[in-house]
């Protein structure tokens, strides 16, 4: 979160990486820092992109059910999370909120100004293997229809006419079906690489909710920061 280190999403932000440029340590020896997001941040970010671009965002609401396999080796214990929610995540809901709003900011001199927005995150341990789920409502700035987001989100593939390697020439990816998406369906979608949406419908609260899903391995652990590359 330092002022002139470029937190990307290759998708979402590749512009922030002129930030390297204004690194004093890259003045002295060359070298530059850039890190890849928190692994609740991809999948999350990815879906509210196009969505903020198109419409303006005001507000998020995010819920995760975070996959065991995000706390890292040797993780949570079996016996501590096989039937059960852990509703605490050291750091996480700090970052998530905090990683969104530059993500998806303004470059701004030597600097990101963050996306005047709101965001408030409930983060979840959950006994899945693999594949961050997230339920997210959103405020948007202007009226909009459920086609008009489905538009969005199909119309996003800033990244498709490099044909990069690991890079899915679909982003995000809808899933029409009430009951998904879910980890084990859906999680390999683009190899590893997609957030797949669905379930968009009203919010009484807000504007729109969905579900989000993203292999939090592979894209938000090793995927997203291979693409940069």
């Amino acid at each position: 979160m330092q002022a002139d280190v470029p937190l990307v999403i290759p998708e979402v932000n590749p512009d922030h990486l002129n930030l390297l440029e204004t690194q004093t340590w890259r003045k002295q020896s060359g070298g530059y820092i850039v890190t890849n997001p928190n692994c609740s941040a991809i999948g999350l970010v990815l879906a509210l992109k196009p969505l903020a671009d198109r419409f303006g965002l005001e507000s998020v609401f995010v819920s995760t059910m975070q996959a065991v396999s995000g706390a890292g080796y040797p993780g949570v214990a079996s016996l501590d999370i096989l039937g059960n929610v852990v509703p605490y995540i050291k750091g996480e809901e700090e970052k998530l909120e905090a990683e969104t709003l530059k993500l998806l900011g303004k470059l701004s001199g030597n600097s990101v100004k963050p996306l005047n927005a709101r965001v408030s995150a409930h983060c979840n341990r959950v006994p899945v293997e693999d594949g961050h789920t997230e339920s997210v409502s959103i405020k948007l700035a202007t009226r909009v229809t459920r086609e008009e987001i489905l538009a969005a989100w199909s119309e996003f593939a800033p990244l498709a006419s490099y044909a990069l390697p690991i890079a899915p020439s679909q982003p995000i990816e809808w899933s029409p079906a009430d009951d998904r998406p879910q980890p084990r369906l859906d999680r390999m979608r683009g190899n590893g690489m997609a957030a797949t949406v669905g379930r968009l419908r009203p919010c009484s609260l807000l504007d729109w909710k969905f579900t989000v899903l993203s292999h939090n391995t592979i894209r938000g652990g090793a995927g997203g920061g291979s693409i940069e590359w």
